[in-house]
């Protein structure tokens, strides 16, 4: 009975400081609002030294379930706010906060319990979060304490497989140590300079010394969770560099015999593999640890001395690179390989490009020993690389897209280098030789999600081919080549009987090709050469494709994301020359293409619930994308389709009206993508194409209405603010028509038809406009409203349209407030509408 009450008064106590005070969190699950805004009249109990004392005699004499609960209510009395004491008592608080710590330490039985050595490591972070180094080095204990919390951190570490959650705070806590060093002002020393290099030393062999064992074991392999490895890496980066030269002396050392073990290895006759993988998976430990340290350098803290030590350490990776690139193409490791591509950026942000590095001592090592002068000779160690991935491991999905994710990031950061290194006639050889390259293959040997890679890898060439291509027409016709010649062999298969699913693959294979190529070409001549290169001969083979296989979304989703990229005006890109109908042509293959998909899509029936999203919603989606594209892109006179007679225009729309309603609003706010494409999209169609709306049948209309309802409470912004414009589009339009019905004048009887159906319509369903001005009132005054000004948009057109059910809900909602509080809300609606005249929407609406 006894151990149910400590419970229950812990969980208690825990609760009350776990009150989020002055209503600041937003995720309560969230670990890093780490300090605890205690109310001022509580400040006696805390200044108390005996309520820690109790709390720490609790941990040590209680079980460890209730053990646990008191620590994690230490962890906040260890958050407490800085304001709540002087500086004398804070200083008071911490030395008993210390004592408590080292007490723990000095009796370390009960963190053999997980619960508590989690807690225990979330306490130690928490007095360096709310606590300055300055005032930490005062405290009397601190030399005791530092070397007892250092031993514990170092056998936690050498412990790699217990509990890697509570490693985090352990770093946190060091990082943060490290970094607050600069800063301190006090003559008492901090000692850091003794344990952070043991820190990082103990972490460097704890992780080098976990190969054999999880290779023997068959355990998980910390490396494979790069997510934790590269927040621990980050964190330990910091601390690595304090007394840089002790961590990099280890280093080098540790590299040096790795790698000349696995020299050995490979030369030996009898070539064990174990031991092989063994080395190699040391070996990508240590390329990580010397990528992290190389990308931690902190200009203002750095020396030459530092930059040296980067060049001794880059120098024995760029001896790897050589290294594993000779055995190819029989071995791949594919941990080693990811480990260089990261070094290799790391790299890059810290010691390429920037204008001060021409200098930087790190490159004197390197050109003694590799002959890397400068980042010039570096961008061509790069490229070789990436050649060399691209041509021996096209197998290894994770090498071959991290690899084409730098050449990316290096296309966009240096083009006019890589340029400069003349690479571009390389690529164009590389194009026509693509049977190099075994991930642009079609074999049937690959599946065929291993094609994604080829977006990035055409963007980043044709970023490249842009540096110099102006308007020369000829060198853009040589780059699209090898693409013309796949379209013309697929042109010649649907003219003939075929074999479809090696068609198939190359059509997929294409429209990833021309996305990448399409995203990269952001200027006028560059996108029209683009156009008449593929309009209209290799469009219509696109079109043909969706007609036979929109049942397999495999095909269906890169060729309809390609036409959501033609469609996209990025840069003002699609800006056609006034005598070019281009942007009507481009539009109408669009609304085919929209049409065709849609109108076979909705043939399919009903779906599963597994099944719904893959084989229809997703295409919806990107139909919608693509349609709000064109809408917004500026590049097409919309008017000109119903002048000529051309239907293109009203039969996408009525292709949109179709896929919308075989989608349940469930599904619509459910399924994130299509909600952010269809929102937005029908935000563009209330700006511009009200007449549109208003001949909607009443059911669809109706539906349109309940989406917004219903969109305009979702958590996501980009919803909610597009439900509001669409609403304000709406409501402003009634209003205007409203005003023009009130002085009819001869000339205005024929126009407003459209406005007059929209009106009877509402006058039919009244409910639906004052559900939307309770569900905006109600976001106002009672929630968090993230989008304010979106929200007040629609709100005044919605009061002045529906004046007596606005004071209906006023009165309302003023009788559900405590009687203390109906003056306060009357007066806030009051202020609401004051000023605002009467039937003038425009003008008032800013006030």
């Amino acid at each position: 009975r006894q151990q149910s009450l400590a419970m229950q008064l812990l969980k208690l106590v825990l609760n009350c400081l776990n009150f989020d005070f002055i209503g600041n969190s937003a995720d309560e699950s969230a670990d890093d609002l780490c300090t605890v805004q205690i109310p001022t009249n509580w400040r006696t109990i805390f200044l108390e030294p005996e309520t820690l004392d109790l709390f720490f005699d609790f941990y040590h004499s209680l079980p460890p379930m209730l053990s646990q609960l008191a620590l994690s209510c230490l962890v906040q009395f260890a958050s407490t706010r800085r304001s709540l004491f002087s500086n004398l008592e804070r200083a008071k608080y911490l030395g008993n906060l210390i004592k408590g710590v080292k007490q723990i330490l000095e009796n370390p039985q009960g963190l053999s319990d997980p619960g508590n050595y989690h807690e225990f490591c979330r306490f130690l972070a928490r007095l360096k979060t709310n606590y300055q180094l300055g005032e930490l080095v005062m405290v009397k204990d601190y030399p005791e304490v530092i070397q007892l919390i250092a031993n514990f951190t170092i056998t936690s570490l050498q412990h790699w497989e217990f509990a890697p959650n509570s490693v985090h705070y352990l770093l946190t806590l060091w990082q943060r140590m490290v970094a607050s060093v600069p800063f301190v002002k006090t003559a008492e020393p901090h000692l850091l300079d003794t344990y952070a290099p043991e820190i990082t030393k103990a972490y460097i062999t704890s992780r080098l010394e976990s190969v054999p064992v999880v290779i023997r074991d068959g355990l998980e392999d910390p490396l494979d969770d790069t997510a934790t490895v590269f927040q621990q890496l980050e964190q330990l980066c910091t601390v690595s560099r304090c007394e840089y030269e002790k961590t990099c002396t280890l280093l080098v050392q540790l590299f040096d015999q790795n790698a000349q073990n696995y020299q050995k290895l490979l030369h030996s006759s009898s070539r064990n593999p174990v031991q092989i993988t063994v080395q190699e998976g040391c070996l990508a430990w240590l390329v990580y640890f010397v990528g992290t340290f190389v990308g931690g350098r902190l200009t203002y803290t750095s020396t030459d001395e530092h930059d040296a030590m980067d060049g001794e350490l880059s120098c024995r990776v760029f001896q790897l690179i050589s290294l594993m690139d000779a055995q190819l193409p029989q071995s791949i490791n594919e941990k080693v390989e990811l480990a260089i591509l990261w070094f290799l950026d790391q790299f890059r942000k810290t010691y390429v490009g920037d204008q001060l590095q021409h200098t930087s001592k790190v490159y004197d090592r390197m050109s003694e020993v590799l002959g890397i002068t400068d980042d010039n000779h570096v961008l061509e160690t790069f490229m070789t690389k990436i050649v060399t991935n691209l041509k021996y491991r096209g197998r290894c999905e994770p090498v071959i897209s991290r690899t084409l994710q730098f050449l990316n990031d290096l296309s966009v950061g240096y083009p006019f280098y890589l340029n400069s290194v003349e690479h571009l006639t390389f690529h164009t050889l590389m194009f026509q030789q693509s049977k190099h390259f075994p991930f642009l293959g079609i074999s049937d040997n690959y599946s065929l999600s291993d094609l994604r890679c080829r977006t990035v890898f055409y963007t980043a060439l044709t970023r490249l081919l842009m540096v110099d291509l102006g308007e020369d027409e000829d060198e853009f016709e040589n780059f699209m080549l090898p693409l013309t010649v796949a379209f013309e062999s697929v042109t010649q298969m649907f003219n003939r009987s075929f074999e479809q699913a090696e068609a198939k693959r190359m059509l997929i294979g294409l429209a990833r090709d021309l996305r990448g190529i399409a995203f990269a070409l952001n200027t006028k001549t560059s996108y029209t050469m683009l156009f008449d290169w593929i309009y209209p001969a290799y469009i219509s083979v696109l079109q043909r494709a969706i007609q036979l296989w929109y049942r397999e979304p495999a095909c269906t989703t890169p060729i309809l994301k390609l036409m959501a990229e033609f469609m996209q005006n990025r840069s003002q890109r699609l800006n056609f020359d006034v005598s070019s109908p281009n942007g009507i042509l481009l539009f109408r293959e669009a609304s085919k293409m929209i049409c065709t998909y849609g109108n076979q899509i909705l043939s399919l029936g009903t779906l599963s619930k597994d099944q719904v999203y893959p084989l229809k919603l997703k295409g919806i989606s990107i139909c919608y994308s693509a349609l709000k594209s064109a809408l917004c892109g500026n590049y097409v006179s919309f008017g000109v389709f119903k002048l000529y007679g051309d239907n293109h225009f009203d039969n996408v729309l009525q292709a949109f009206v179709k896929m919308l309603l075989s989608v349940s609003h469930s599904d619509l706010l459910q399924y994130r993508k299509l909600s952010q494409s269809y929102y937005p999209l029908l935000e563009c169609l209330t700006q511009d194409h009200m007449s549109f709306i208003t001949s909607l049948e009443p059911h669809v209309l109706i539906y349109i209405l309940t989406s917004i309802s219903e969109g305009l409470t979702a958590v996501d912004t980009i919803v909610s603010s597009s439900c509001c414009a669409s609403l304000d589009y709406i409501v402003t339009y009634l209003f205007k028509h409203l005003a023009k019905e009130g002085k009819k004048t001869l000339r205005r009887r024929e126009v407003s038809q459209d406005g007059q159906r929209l009106l009877h319509f509402m006058q039919q369903n009244p409910e639906v406009l004052q559900q939307m001005m309770s569900i905006l009132m109600n976001t106002i005054i009672f929630e968090d409203c993230r989008n304010q000004w979106s929200v007040s948009r629609p709100l005044l057109g919605l009061i002045l349209l529906n004046e007596k059910y606005f004071g209906e809900l006023r009165a309302t909602l003023i009788t559900s407030q405590p009687a203390n509080k109906r003056e306060v809300l009357d007066q806030c609606f009051r202020n609401l509408m004051e000023g605002v005249e009467q039937n003038l929407l425009v003008k008032n609406r800013d006030r």
